[in-house]
């Protein structure tokens, strides 16, 4: 049967270590628009930025939660690894990634013809993969 889908798009929880690291990623790097913040029970905040029409959910505790994500991407465990933007500035925003000290551990990279990907990797090791499609 599946899922009837009410919107086009997914809703992204990311538990983060550091609020303000994690919003000057998300929402001053990356450009993702603030719209609300926010209690989450138990004690914390959720930041509420929207990605065309999905919505990145930032979530911080007041009491840190351990362990962090596994290093290294895609072959540093098993589970979500990353997530995908579609842009059409992805050697501008490599550079910029770069610039702000945020690690870019795969370049602009040509993956079929027309196809280029990028993975940067936000304050807590969680990587955002840039994908243009030229096609």
């Amino acid at each position: 049967m599946g899922v009837e889908l009410t919107k086009d798009s997914v809703d992204l929880g990311i538990i983060v270590r550091d609020g303000d690291a994690a919003l000057a990623f998300y929402r001053d790097f990356l450009g993702l628009e603030h719209v609300a913040d926010s209690p989450v029970g138990g004690g914390g905040t959720m930041h509420r930025l929207m990605a065309g029409t999905s919505m990145i959910k930032v979530i911080e505790f007041e009491e840190t939660p351990e362990p962090k994500p596994a290093p290294g991407g895609l072959r540093g465990g098993s589970g979500y690894r990353y997530w995908t933007m579609s842009v059409s500035n992805i050697d501008e925003m490599a550079a910029d990634a770069k610039s702000r000290g945020y690690a870019v551990p795969t370049e602009p990279t040509e993956i079929r013809p027309g196809v280029r990907i990028a993975m940067i990797e936000d304050p807590d090791g969680n990587w955002v993969e840039l994908l243009e499609n030229n096609e």
